[in-house]
Protein backbone atom coordinates (compact mmCIF):
# COMPACT_ATOMS: atom_id res chain seq x y z
CA UNK A 1 0.00 0.00 0.00
CA UNK A 2 1.28 3.43 -0.89
CA UNK A 3 2.05 5.74 1.98
CA UNK A 4 0.52 9.21 1.67
CA UNK A 5 1.35 10.47 5.15
CA UNK A 6 2.27 14.15 4.90
CA UNK A 7 2.19 14.20 1.10
CA UNK A 8 1.41 17.60 -0.41
CA UNK A 9 2.00 19.42 2.86
CA UNK A 10 3.79 22.19 0.98
CA UNK A 11 1.72 22.75 -2.13
CA UNK A 12 3.27 25.94 -3.48
CA UNK A 13 6.58 25.85 -5.35
CA UNK A 14 9.59 25.44 -3.07
CA UNK A 15 12.20 25.35 -5.83
CA UNK A 16 13.74 28.61 -4.61
CA UNK A 17 14.26 27.12 -1.15
CA UNK A 18 17.99 27.25 -1.74
CA UNK A 19 21.03 29.39 -1.11
CA UNK A 20 21.64 32.01 -3.77
CA UNK A 21 25.01 30.57 -4.71
CA UNK A 22 23.40 27.30 -5.76
CA UNK A 23 21.62 29.19 -8.53
CA UNK A 24 24.68 31.17 -9.55
CA UNK A 25 26.71 27.95 -9.76
CA UNK A 26 23.91 26.31 -11.75
CA UNK A 27 24.00 29.28 -14.11
CA UNK A 28 27.75 28.85 -14.41
CA UNK A 29 27.46 25.14 -15.26
CA UNK A 30 24.83 25.98 -17.87
CA UNK A 31 26.84 28.87 -19.31
CA UNK A 32 30.00 26.76 -19.63
CA UNK A 33 28.16 23.89 -21.28
CA UNK A 34 28.87 21.37 -18.50
CA UNK A 35 25.45 21.27 -16.86
CA UNK A 36 24.97 17.61 -17.80
CA UNK A 37 28.39 16.39 -16.67
CA UNK A 38 27.85 13.41 -14.30
CA UNK A 39 28.83 14.10 -10.71
CA UNK A 40 28.38 12.55 -7.28
CA UNK A 41 27.54 14.40 -4.06
CA UNK A 42 27.27 12.92 -0.56
CA UNK A 43 25.42 14.18 2.50
CA UNK A 44 27.02 13.35 5.86
CA UNK A 45 27.69 14.91 9.26
CA UNK A 46 31.01 15.26 11.10
CA UNK A 47 30.28 15.97 14.76
CA UNK A 48 28.54 13.43 17.00
CA UNK A 49 25.25 15.05 18.07
CA UNK A 50 24.60 15.65 21.78
CA UNK A 51 28.02 14.21 22.69
CA UNK A 52 26.71 10.76 21.89
CA UNK A 53 27.92 8.38 19.20
CA UNK A 54 25.13 8.08 16.65
CA UNK A 55 22.37 9.92 14.84
CA UNK A 56 19.01 8.64 13.60
CA UNK A 57 18.48 9.24 9.87
CA UNK A 58 15.28 11.18 9.27
CA UNK A 59 13.81 13.41 6.60
CA UNK A 60 14.05 11.15 3.55
CA UNK A 61 10.31 11.05 2.91
CA UNK A 62 10.20 14.85 2.98
CA UNK A 63 13.07 14.93 0.47
CA UNK A 64 11.16 12.54 -1.79
CA UNK A 65 8.09 14.77 -1.59
CA UNK A 66 10.22 17.82 -2.41
CA UNK A 67 11.89 16.21 -5.43
CA UNK A 68 8.62 14.97 -6.87
CA UNK A 69 7.46 18.60 -6.93
CA UNK A 70 10.80 20.07 -7.97
CA UNK A 71 9.79 22.48 -10.77
CA UNK A 72 10.29 26.20 -11.36
CA UNK A 73 6.88 27.79 -11.79
CA UNK A 74 6.05 31.12 -13.41
CA UNK A 75 6.35 33.04 -10.14
CA UNK A 76 9.81 31.55 -9.51
CA UNK A 77 10.98 32.55 -12.97
CA UNK A 78 9.48 36.03 -12.68
CA UNK A 79 11.38 36.56 -9.44
CA UNK A 80 14.66 35.35 -10.92
CA UNK A 81 14.07 37.58 -13.94
CA UNK A 82 13.72 40.57 -11.60
CA UNK A 83 17.18 40.09 -10.05
CA UNK A 84 19.71 42.65 -11.25
CA UNK A 85 23.46 43.13 -11.16
CA UNK A 86 25.01 46.20 -9.53
CA UNK A 87 24.83 47.78 -13.00
CA UNK A 88 21.10 47.20 -13.12
CA UNK A 89 21.39 44.50 -15.77
CA UNK A 90 19.56 41.15 -15.57
CA UNK A 91 21.51 38.73 -13.39
CA UNK A 92 20.38 35.70 -15.39
CA UNK A 93 19.97 35.76 -19.17
CA UNK A 94 16.58 34.79 -20.64
CA UNK A 95 17.86 31.56 -22.18
CA UNK A 96 18.85 30.25 -18.74
CA UNK A 97 15.41 31.05 -17.36
CA UNK A 98 13.91 29.29 -20.35
CA UNK A 99 16.00 26.26 -19.48
CA UNK A 100 14.73 26.37 -15.87
CA UNK A 101 11.14 26.59 -17.10
CA UNK A 102 11.42 23.04 -18.46
CA UNK A 103 13.69 21.76 -15.69
CA UNK A 104 13.11 18.10 -14.77
CA UNK A 105 15.06 16.20 -12.14
CA UNK A 106 16.89 13.16 -13.56
CA UNK A 107 19.44 12.13 -10.91
CA UNK A 108 19.91 8.80 -9.15
CA UNK A 109 19.57 8.97 -5.38
CA UNK A 110 20.59 6.31 -2.88
CA UNK A 111 19.95 6.83 0.81
CA UNK A 112 19.75 5.20 4.21
CA UNK A 113 16.20 4.44 5.22
CA UNK A 114 14.70 6.62 7.91
CA UNK A 115 15.21 5.25 11.38
CA UNK A 116 18.69 3.93 10.55
CA UNK A 117 21.38 4.67 13.17
CA UNK A 118 24.22 6.45 11.38
CA UNK A 119 27.68 7.60 12.44
CA UNK A 120 29.97 10.53 11.55
CA UNK A 121 31.26 10.70 7.94
CA UNK A 122 28.92 7.99 6.68
CA UNK A 123 26.94 9.25 3.68
CA UNK A 124 23.24 9.21 4.50
CA UNK A 125 22.30 10.34 0.99
CA UNK A 126 24.23 9.97 -2.26
CA UNK A 127 23.16 11.92 -5.35
CA UNK A 128 24.51 10.99 -8.78
CA UNK A 129 23.63 12.70 -12.04
CA UNK A 130 23.98 15.97 -14.00
CA UNK A 131 26.02 18.34 -11.87
CA UNK A 132 23.60 21.24 -12.24
CA UNK A 133 20.69 19.19 -10.91
CA UNK A 134 22.69 17.62 -8.09
CA UNK A 135 23.99 21.05 -7.07
CA UNK A 136 20.50 22.54 -6.83
CA UNK A 137 19.48 19.84 -4.37
CA UNK A 138 22.09 20.90 -1.79
CA UNK A 139 20.10 23.59 0.01
CA UNK A 140 16.77 21.81 0.51
CA UNK A 141 18.41 18.47 1.29
CA UNK A 142 20.57 19.99 4.02
CA UNK A 143 17.65 21.99 5.41
CA UNK A 144 15.36 18.96 5.66
CA UNK A 145 17.80 16.23 6.63
CA UNK A 146 19.87 18.20 9.15
CA UNK A 147 16.87 19.25 11.21
CA UNK A 148 14.84 16.05 11.15
CA UNK A 149 17.91 13.90 11.84
CA UNK A 150 18.83 16.13 14.79
CA UNK A 151 15.37 15.91 16.36
CA UNK A 152 15.00 12.18 15.73
CA UNK A 153 18.35 11.68 17.46
CA UNK A 154 17.33 13.78 20.45
CA UNK A 155 14.06 11.88 20.71
CA UNK A 156 15.95 8.58 20.63
CA UNK A 157 18.09 9.66 23.57
CA UNK A 158 15.09 10.88 25.55
CA UNK A 159 13.18 7.64 24.93
CA UNK A 160 16.22 5.62 25.97
CA UNK A 161 16.31 7.55 29.26
CA UNK A 162 12.59 6.89 29.77
CA UNK A 163 13.31 3.12 29.71
CA UNK A 164 10.09 2.11 28.02
CA UNK A 165 7.81 4.71 29.59
CA UNK A 166 5.54 6.66 27.28
CA UNK A 167 7.05 9.87 25.88
CA UNK A 168 4.82 12.64 24.48
CA UNK A 169 6.35 15.31 22.25
CA UNK A 170 5.14 18.64 23.70
CA UNK A 171 7.17 21.06 21.60
CA UNK A 172 4.68 22.99 19.43
CA UNK A 173 4.77 26.26 21.35
CA UNK A 174 8.57 26.39 21.53
CA UNK A 175 9.38 25.13 18.01
CA UNK A 176 11.10 27.35 15.46
CA UNK A 177 8.07 28.25 13.40
CA UNK A 178 5.30 26.21 11.84
CA UNK A 179 7.54 23.91 9.83
CA UNK A 180 9.84 23.37 12.81
CA UNK A 181 6.81 22.19 14.77
CA UNK A 182 5.50 19.89 12.04
CA UNK A 183 8.71 18.30 10.83
CA UNK A 184 9.96 18.20 14.42
CA UNK A 185 6.90 16.22 15.52
CA UNK A 186 7.46 13.80 12.66
CA UNK A 187 11.13 13.36 13.50
CA UNK A 188 10.42 12.95 17.22
CA UNK A 189 8.03 10.12 16.41
CA UNK A 190 10.67 8.45 14.23
CA UNK A 191 13.09 8.74 17.15
CA UNK A 192 10.75 6.81 19.42
CA UNK A 193 8.17 9.20 20.92
CA UNK A 194 4.75 7.63 21.35
CA UNK A 195 2.60 10.65 20.55
CA UNK A 196 2.49 14.42 20.06
CA UNK A 197 0.47 17.35 21.33
CA UNK A 198 0.58 18.86 17.82
CA UNK A 199 -2.82 18.19 16.25
CA UNK A 200 -1.76 19.33 12.77
CA UNK A 201 1.12 16.85 12.87
CA UNK A 202 -1.38 14.20 13.91
CA UNK A 203 -3.57 15.05 10.92
CA UNK A 204 -0.80 15.11 8.33
CA UNK A 205 1.40 12.28 9.55
CA UNK A 206 -0.96 10.00 11.44
CA UNK A 207 0.93 10.44 14.72
CA UNK A 208 -1.20 9.70 17.82
CA UNK A 209 -2.17 12.94 19.61
CA UNK A 210 -2.34 13.34 23.37
CA UNK A 211 -2.78 16.16 25.87
CA UNK A 212 -4.41 17.24 29.10
CA UNK A 213 -5.45 20.80 29.91
CA UNK A 214 -3.63 23.98 30.87
CA UNK A 215 -3.42 25.90 34.14
CA UNK A 216 -5.77 28.43 32.55
CA UNK A 217 -8.57 25.86 32.66
CA UNK A 218 -8.19 25.62 36.44
CA UNK A 219 -7.98 29.38 36.87
CA UNK A 220 -11.10 29.91 34.76
CA UNK A 221 -13.20 28.44 37.60
CA UNK A 222 -13.83 29.63 41.13
CA UNK A 223 -12.63 26.38 42.66
CA UNK A 224 -10.04 23.85 41.55
CA UNK A 225 -12.42 20.98 42.31
CA UNK A 226 -15.07 22.61 40.08
CA UNK A 227 -12.52 22.80 37.25
CA UNK A 228 -11.73 19.09 37.53
CA UNK A 229 -15.40 18.16 37.73
CA UNK A 230 -16.31 20.30 34.72
CA UNK A 231 -13.51 18.77 32.70
CA UNK A 232 -14.75 15.30 33.58
CA UNK A 233 -18.24 16.27 32.52
CA UNK A 234 -17.12 17.18 29.00
CA UNK A 235 -14.25 14.67 28.61
CA UNK A 236 -15.10 11.73 30.89
CA UNK A 237 -12.88 9.33 28.90
CA UNK A 238 -9.88 11.69 28.81
CA UNK A 239 -9.32 12.89 32.36
CA UNK A 240 -5.66 13.60 33.03
CA UNK A 241 -5.79 16.36 35.63
CA UNK A 242 -3.08 19.03 35.93
CA UNK A 243 -2.77 19.30 39.71
CA UNK A 244 0.00 21.83 40.41
CA UNK A 245 -1.77 25.13 39.69
CA UNK A 246 -1.85 26.21 43.35
CA UNK A 247 -0.62 23.36 45.54
CA UNK A 248 0.25 19.96 44.10
CA UNK A 249 -0.73 17.81 47.08
CA UNK A 250 -4.01 19.64 47.65
CA UNK A 251 -4.67 19.51 43.91
CA UNK A 252 -4.06 15.78 44.00
CA UNK A 253 -6.54 15.33 46.82
CA UNK A 254 -9.22 17.25 44.91
CA UNK A 255 -8.52 15.29 41.73
CA UNK A 256 -9.02 12.05 43.68
CA UNK A 257 -12.31 13.29 45.12
CA UNK A 258 -13.59 14.11 41.65
CA UNK A 259 -12.26 10.83 40.27
CA UNK A 260 -14.20 8.86 42.91
CA UNK A 261 -17.39 10.67 41.95
CA UNK A 262 -16.98 9.87 38.26
CA UNK A 263 -15.87 6.31 38.95
CA UNK A 264 -19.35 5.67 40.35
CA UNK A 265 -20.69 6.78 36.96
CA UNK A 266 -18.49 4.27 35.18
CA UNK A 267 -15.56 6.50 34.19
CA UNK A 268 -11.97 6.02 35.27
CA UNK A 269 -9.39 8.75 35.70
CA UNK A 270 -6.45 8.37 33.29
CA UNK A 271 -4.08 10.08 35.68
CA UNK A 272 -2.60 13.38 36.81
CA UNK A 273 0.09 15.68 35.47
CA UNK A 274 2.88 17.44 37.38
CA UNK A 275 4.43 20.52 35.80
CA UNK A 276 6.51 22.08 38.58
CA UNK A 277 8.27 21.47 41.86
CA UNK A 278 10.33 18.49 42.95
CA UNK A 279 9.03 15.98 40.43
CA UNK A 280 10.64 12.99 42.13
CA UNK A 281 9.33 13.72 45.64
CA UNK A 282 5.91 14.88 44.45
CA UNK A 283 5.41 11.89 42.16
CA UNK A 284 6.20 9.48 44.99
CA UNK A 285 3.71 11.20 47.30
CA UNK A 286 1.00 11.45 44.64
CA UNK A 287 1.51 7.79 43.71
CA UNK A 288 0.87 6.79 47.32
CA UNK A 289 -2.27 8.95 47.35
CA UNK A 290 -3.62 7.43 44.13
CA UNK A 291 -2.87 3.87 45.22
CA UNK A 292 -4.46 4.37 48.63
CA UNK A 293 -7.59 5.74 46.95
CA UNK A 294 -7.81 2.66 44.72
CA UNK A 295 -6.50 4.23 41.54
CA UNK A 296 -3.50 1.97 41.02
CA UNK A 297 -3.95 2.13 37.23
CA UNK A 298 -3.90 5.93 37.11
CA UNK A 299 -0.77 7.31 35.45
CA UNK A 300 1.45 10.16 36.59
CA UNK A 301 2.61 12.42 33.80
CA UNK A 302 5.43 14.93 34.20
CA UNK A 303 6.50 17.93 32.13
CA UNK A 304 8.58 21.06 32.87
CA UNK A 305 11.78 21.52 30.79
CA UNK A 306 12.66 17.83 30.70
CA UNK A 307 15.51 16.28 28.74
CA UNK A 308 17.24 12.89 28.73
CA UNK A 309 19.57 13.71 31.61
CA UNK A 310 16.82 15.02 33.87
CA UNK A 311 14.65 12.01 33.08
CA UNK A 312 17.56 9.68 33.83
CA UNK A 313 18.19 11.43 37.16
CA UNK A 314 14.52 11.33 38.13
CA UNK A 315 14.51 7.62 37.41
CA UNK A 316 17.52 7.14 39.68
CA UNK A 317 15.71 9.08 42.41
CA UNK A 318 12.81 6.63 42.28
CA UNK A 319 10.30 8.98 40.67
CA UNK A 320 6.92 7.34 40.08
CA UNK A 321 6.36 8.88 36.67
CA UNK A 322 4.81 6.85 33.85
CA UNK A 323 4.49 9.42 31.07
CA UNK A 324 7.00 12.11 30.09
CA UNK A 325 5.90 15.26 28.27
CA UNK A 326 9.02 16.69 26.65
CA UNK A 327 8.91 19.99 24.79
CA UNK A 328 11.57 22.65 24.38
CA UNK A 329 14.68 20.51 24.75
CA UNK A 330 13.34 17.99 22.26
CA UNK A 331 11.78 20.10 19.52
CA UNK A 332 14.73 22.53 19.36
CA UNK A 333 17.58 20.15 20.13
CA UNK A 334 18.34 22.78 22.74
CA UNK A 335 21.82 21.66 23.79
CA UNK A 336 22.88 21.34 20.13
CA UNK A 337 20.52 23.36 17.95
CA UNK A 338 21.98 22.20 14.62
CA UNK A 339 23.44 19.09 13.03
CA UNK A 340 26.61 19.95 11.11
CA UNK A 341 25.61 17.96 8.03
CA UNK A 342 27.34 18.90 4.77
CA UNK A 343 26.85 18.07 1.08
CA UNK A 344 30.12 17.56 -0.75
CA UNK A 345 31.21 16.74 -4.29
CA UNK A 346 33.04 13.38 -4.20
CA UNK A 347 33.45 12.48 -7.89
CA UNK A 348 32.91 13.94 -11.37
CA UNK A 349 33.42 12.66 -14.88
CA UNK A 350 36.04 14.32 -17.12
CA UNK A 351 35.62 15.13 -20.79
CA UNK A 352 36.54 11.57 -21.71
CA UNK A 353 33.89 10.08 -19.44
CA UNK A 354 36.36 8.86 -16.82
CA UNK A 355 35.55 9.33 -13.15
CA UNK A 356 37.76 11.78 -11.26
CA UNK A 357 37.80 11.43 -7.48
CA UNK A 358 37.26 14.67 -5.58
CA UNK A 359 37.82 15.70 -1.99
CA UNK A 360 38.18 18.80 0.10
CA UNK A 361 41.28 18.97 2.28
CA UNK A 362 41.84 21.07 5.36
CA UNK A 363 44.42 21.66 8.04
CA UNK A 364 41.75 20.17 10.30
CA UNK A 365 41.65 16.45 9.51
CA UNK A 366 38.00 16.30 10.58
CA UNK A 367 37.11 18.62 7.68
CA UNK A 368 38.86 16.56 5.01
CA UNK A 369 36.21 14.72 3.01
CA UNK A 370 36.18 11.20 1.57
CA UNK A 371 36.28 10.75 -2.23
CA UNK A 372 34.43 8.34 -4.49
CA UNK A 373 31.02 6.81 -5.00
CA UNK A 374 30.73 5.61 -1.44
CA UNK A 375 28.55 2.85 -0.05
CA UNK A 376 28.25 1.92 3.65
CA UNK A 377 28.31 -1.75 4.62
CA UNK A 378 27.23 -2.74 8.13
CA UNK A 379 28.62 -6.01 9.51
CA UNK A 380 26.98 -8.19 12.15
CA UNK A 381 27.99 -11.24 14.16
CA UNK A 382 26.25 -14.62 14.26
CA UNK A 383 23.72 -13.27 16.78
CA UNK A 384 22.82 -10.40 14.46
CA UNK A 385 24.51 -7.72 16.58
CA UNK A 386 26.32 -4.99 14.71
CA UNK A 387 30.12 -4.96 15.04
CA UNK A 388 31.37 -2.32 12.59
CA UNK A 389 30.75 -0.34 9.41
CA UNK A 390 32.82 -0.09 6.25
CA UNK A 391 32.78 2.80 3.81
CA UNK A 392 33.89 1.59 0.40
CA UNK A 393 34.03 2.94 -3.13
CA UNK A 394 31.71 1.15 -5.55
CA UNK A 395 34.20 1.66 -8.41
CA UNK A 396 37.17 0.22 -6.54
CA UNK A 397 35.06 -2.63 -5.20
CA UNK A 398 35.93 -4.81 -2.21
CA UNK A 399 39.09 -6.97 -2.10
CA UNK A 400 39.10 -10.52 -0.72
CA UNK A 401 40.98 -9.37 2.38
CA UNK A 402 38.97 -6.62 4.05
CA UNK A 403 40.99 -4.15 6.09
CA UNK A 404 39.35 -1.05 7.56
CA UNK A 405 41.09 2.13 8.74
CA UNK A 406 39.52 4.91 10.81
CA UNK A 407 39.59 8.04 8.58
CA UNK A 408 40.28 10.34 11.55
CA UNK A 409 42.63 8.14 13.58
CA UNK A 410 44.58 5.74 11.28
CA UNK A 411 45.96 3.89 14.31
CA UNK A 412 42.48 2.39 14.73
CA UNK A 413 42.03 -0.56 12.39
CA UNK A 414 39.73 -3.53 12.02
CA UNK A 415 39.59 -6.58 9.76
CA UNK A 416 36.38 -8.14 8.49
CA UNK A 417 35.91 -11.64 7.13
CA UNK A 418 34.18 -11.91 3.72
CA UNK A 419 31.97 -14.58 5.30
CA UNK A 420 30.52 -12.16 7.86
CA UNK A 421 26.89 -11.15 7.67
CA UNK A 422 26.37 -7.66 6.29
CA UNK A 423 23.96 -5.26 4.63
CA UNK A 424 24.59 -2.22 2.46
CA UNK A 425 22.80 0.79 3.93
CA UNK A 426 22.40 3.07 0.90
CA UNK A 427 19.50 1.75 -1.14
CA UNK A 428 17.96 3.04 -4.42
CA UNK A 429 15.41 5.83 -3.96
CA UNK A 430 15.38 7.51 -7.41
CA UNK A 431 16.64 6.26 -10.74
CA UNK A 432 16.93 8.84 -13.52
CA UNK A 433 14.59 11.08 -11.55
CA UNK A 434 11.88 8.44 -11.10
CA UNK A 435 11.04 7.19 -7.62
CA UNK A 436 11.72 3.47 -7.22
CA UNK A 437 11.21 3.30 -3.45
CA UNK A 438 7.97 2.92 -1.52
CA UNK A 439 8.17 4.80 1.75
CA UNK A 440 7.08 2.71 4.72
CA UNK A 441 4.41 3.92 7.10
CA UNK A 442 5.67 6.19 9.86
CA UNK A 443 4.78 3.56 12.45
CA UNK A 444 7.06 1.11 10.64
CA UNK A 445 9.90 3.65 10.53
CA UNK A 446 9.56 4.22 14.29
CA UNK A 447 9.67 0.47 14.92
CA UNK A 448 12.77 0.26 12.71
CA UNK A 449 14.53 2.86 14.86
CA UNK A 450 13.87 0.96 18.06
CA UNK A 451 14.74 -2.47 16.68
CA UNK A 452 17.92 -1.29 14.94
CA UNK A 453 19.27 0.46 18.04
CA UNK A 454 18.81 -2.75 20.02
CA UNK A 455 21.28 -4.50 17.68
CA UNK A 456 24.17 -2.29 18.85
CA UNK A 457 26.20 -2.70 22.00
CA UNK A 458 24.25 -0.82 24.72
CA UNK A 459 27.42 1.06 25.68
CA UNK A 460 27.14 3.24 22.58
CA UNK A 461 23.87 4.67 23.95
CA UNK A 462 25.04 5.69 27.40
CA UNK A 463 25.18 9.44 28.05
CA UNK A 464 28.48 9.60 29.93
CA UNK A 465 31.56 8.54 27.93
CA UNK A 466 29.69 6.41 25.39
CA UNK A 467 31.72 3.72 23.68
CA UNK A 468 32.65 4.44 20.07
CA UNK A 469 31.32 2.25 17.28
CA UNK A 470 33.92 1.39 14.66
CA UNK A 471 33.52 2.98 11.24
CA UNK A 472 36.39 2.66 8.80
CA UNK A 473 37.39 3.25 5.21
CA UNK A 474 38.17 0.15 3.17
CA UNK A 475 41.98 0.18 2.83
CA UNK A 476 42.16 0.73 -0.93
CA UNK A 477 39.86 3.74 -0.57
CA UNK A 478 41.90 5.00 2.38
CA UNK A 479 45.11 4.67 0.33
CA UNK A 480 43.50 6.46 -2.62
CA UNK A 481 42.42 9.28 -0.34
CA UNK A 482 45.93 9.66 1.05
CA UNK A 483 47.45 9.76 -2.45
CA UNK A 484 44.95 12.43 -3.53
CA UNK A 485 45.77 14.51 -0.47
CA UNK A 486 49.50 14.29 -1.21
CA UNK A 487 48.92 15.08 -4.86
CA UNK A 488 46.88 18.18 -4.03
CA UNK A 489 49.39 19.37 -1.44
CA UNK A 490 52.32 18.88 -3.82
CA UNK A 491 50.50 20.74 -6.55
CA UNK A 492 49.93 23.70 -4.24
CA UNK A 493 53.48 23.94 -2.91
CA UNK A 494 54.88 27.30 -4.03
Amino acid sequence: MMNNEGKGLYRSSLSLLTDFYELTMAYGYWKLGIKDRPAVFSFFFRRRPFEGTYAIAAGLDSIIDFIERFRFDSSDLAYLESLKTDRNKPLFEPAFLEYLSSFSFSCDIDAMEEGTPVFPYEPMVRVQGPILEAQLLEGPLLNIMNFQTLIATKASRICAAAEGDEVVEFGLRRAQGIDGALSGSRAAYIGGCNSTSNVLAGKHFGIPVKGTHAHSWIMAFKEEEEAFDSYAAIMPHNCMYLIDTFDTIEGGKKAIQVAKKWEKKGYKILGVRLDSGDLAELSITVREMLDKAGFQDAKIMASNELDERIIRDLKKQGAKINIWGVGTHLITGKDQPALDGVYKLTAIEDEAGEWMYKLKISEQIVKTTNPGIIQVRRYSDDQGRYIGDMMYDTLLGIPKSIHLIDPIDPTKKKNMSPQMNFKDLLIPIFRKGKKVYNSPLLTKIRQNTLSELNLFDPTIRRFLNPKSYFVGLEKSLYDLKESLINEIKNKNVS
